[in-house]
């Protein structure tokens, strides 16, 4: 048997680590390794058209499938190219193995052509980042680095010269074992007796549920029957926590919609569940919180809180409930799903109904039909804009599907790119890109990919023209829009030109028929559909800062001439205005 090299090991142990596909773009420093990767069977080489592309695809099929993705990037702007996707899947908490290949060794240091120091550059990204400098070295700085990635749940970087993936590799007596799985955490019985003390003594207990409570669906509900509890949910938990959830009062946040903002307020004490959400100006200050979740580092780093509880969200649910106080008072708790049936009738389903002649289409209305349409199991992969809104108000999660996007990170573009790491983990399930016109237009390269592949992704692109979450932001901020404005092209033509399935929808009797044929296409294809660029998100609590300043960039947008743009916001708006 020829011996192999330092590439042929080093993809060796990312397949016995779990690893079917390697995303990237070939280059002369990754040759080693995709000839590797050619010439073994049990991985296959994804060819997209740009690096980022290949790090969100690589963090999406994490995601979905709870296990370690890989990418790559060429030395120099190669590489650099990954990072945005990278950081994204770093703060989604996705095993993401990243190989950042180098120039040559003897010419680091010495201003070589393409030269970066990734090891540097990729730290604040990553739980670990490190260069390759001898084949000896390879074996165990890999299995370091993917145990980091799998171990504390995001990304590890490894930068490996060319030149050094070309040698030999060193002898292994025998495979070395690779942590691919992580422990569960239980709290200690301190932590739990406090806890228990604590819901006991409280009058009014509500709990706000994020990521952390994936797989803890039937014992938070458990929970919240047992001491008749509303569940709040941030945008992350919405997945796991809203469907079959009598308790749900909605999701808190600029994005969201429902009870969540009362109940977490006019309670007495708050439970915040396996989240970190970032938006302190939506969590009281006059409440006792606890915050139970399985990274230390995150307790009490948003709120001051009265009990922090280290621990996996189901295990110390399933220490807890048995040890609680069961009653029997409803009143909060139905109050609070009273506001919440009321604040579904008015602001969230406004325009999904009676819309039928309403030109240009109201992008809930689209987001509601593709909620009706799309399978039961359906994969949404969401672009960072108002694609999150209408994704967080009108996609309904049932326990199969899967909704994710870049919630935490914010980037734009990366709906395109996730789909395909999606698509690749099941070709059989459905995969819906919600696009926007802005975030598509960034990485529309790898609409090819889907066609090179055929993927049978189905991209429904929501085409305003105008980049309308930062309009907004300028609204509030007092401010007239600028510099929004997207001059586009006829996506459905640029998709049947790349060799795709198009249709483009101007009218809302026209939608349901194109999404029905685009689900029935066996191949990838993309529904264009025109949507009114002056819809609003109407967060759950207005307040009197946000008035102000949308007033003041309406003075501002009327004395520069913009009268007629102000008058058919009021008319694309008008059902969303809160009523007394």
């Amino acid at each position: 048997m020829a011996k192999q090299n330092v590439a042929e090991q080093f993809v060796d142990i990312l397949v016995r680590a779990g690893v079917r596909r390697l995303y990237g773009v070939v280059g002369d420093s990754l040759n080693p390794v995709v000839d590797a990767v050619r010439r073994n069977s049990a991985i296959d080489w994804i060819h997209v058209r740009h690096e980022e592309t290949a790090a969100f695809a690589a963090g999406a099929e994490a995601q979905i499938t709870g296990t370690l993705a890989a990418c790559a990037g060429s030395c120099g702007p190669g590489n650099l190219h990954l990072i945005n996707g990278l950081y994204d899947a770093h703060r989604s908490m996705a095993p993401v193995l990243a190989l950042a290949s180098h120039i040559p060794s003897s010419e680091i240091g010495l201003g070589y052509f393409q030269e970066t120091h990734p090891d540097r550059l990729f730290q604040e990204c990553s739980h670990y980042s490190e260069l390759i400098s001898s084949p000896k070295q390879m074996p165990r700085l890999l299995q370091t680095a993917i145990q980091h990635a799998v171990g504390r749940n995001g990304v590890s970087v490894v930068s490996l010269p060319g030149d050094i993936a070309d040698q030999p590799a060193p002898e292994q007596s025998a495979s070395a074992a690779i942590v691919t799985s992580r422990p569960t955490v239980r709290p200690g019985d301190a932590e739990l007796d406090k806890l228990v003390a604590m819901i006991d003594a409280a009058d009014k207990v509500t709990l706000f549920c994020g990521s952390g409570t994936a797989g803890a669906h039937a014992e938070v509900m458990e929970l919240a029957e047992r001491i008749k509890s509303p569940v709040g949910h941030a945008l992350r938990g919405k997945e796991w926590i809203q469907y079959d959830n009598p308790y749900d009062v909605g999701m808190s946040g600029l994005l969201g919609y429902g009870a969540a903002y009362e109940a977490t307020h006019e309670c007495d004490l708050l439970i915040l569940l396996g989240t970190d959400f970032p938006y302190n100006a939506f969590l009281p200050d006059d409440v006792q919180i606890v915050q139970v979740d399985v990274r230390p580092e995150v307790l009490g780093r948003r709120s001051r809180l009265d009990l922090a509880v280290w621990g996996d969200v189901r295990e110390t649910l399933r220490c807890l409930v048995p040890r609680v106080r069961a009653r029997e008072n409803r009143r909060f708790l139905d109050r609070m799903l009273k506001k919440h049936a009321d604040a579904l009738e008015g602001v969230v389903k406004a325009y999904t109904r009676k819309v039928e002649k309403h030109v240009p289409i109201h992008p809930e209305y689209v987001a509601s039909v593709l909620d009706e349409l799309a399978a039961d199991d359906a994969v949404f992969t969401v672009d960072t804009g108002m694609c999150n809104v209408w994704a967080a108000r009108y996609i309904s999660p049932n326990g199969r599907r899967r909704v994710i996007g870049s919630f935490s990170h914010g980037s734009m573009a990366n709906a395109l790119p996730m789909a395909i790491g999606a698509q690749f983990t099941d070709r059989r399930r459905q995969v819906v890109s919600m696009s926007g016109d802005g975030g598509f237009t960034m990485l529309m390269g790898d609409f090819l990919t889907l066609v090179q592949y055929d993927l049978p992704v189905k991209v429904v692109l929501f085409n305003n023209s105008a980049l309308s979450m930062v309009e907004l932001e300028m609204l509030v901020a007092g401010l007239p829009a600028y510099g929004t404005t997207n001059t586009n092209p006829d996506f459905a033509g640029v998709a049947r030109a790349c060799g795709a399935y198009g249709v483009r929808v101007e009218k809302p009797k026209q939608l349901a028929g194109a999404l029905r044929n685009a689900f029935k296409y066996p191949g990838p294809a993309l529904v264009d559909v025109v949507t009114d660029p002056n819809a609003l998100s109407i967060p759950p609590k207005i307040k009197a800062e946000m008035v102000t300043g949308f007033a003041l960039s309406a003075s501002k947008m009327v004395l520069d001439g913009g009268v007629g743009r102000m008058v058919q916001m009021a008319r694309s708006n008008l059902r969303n205005v809160p009523r007394p």
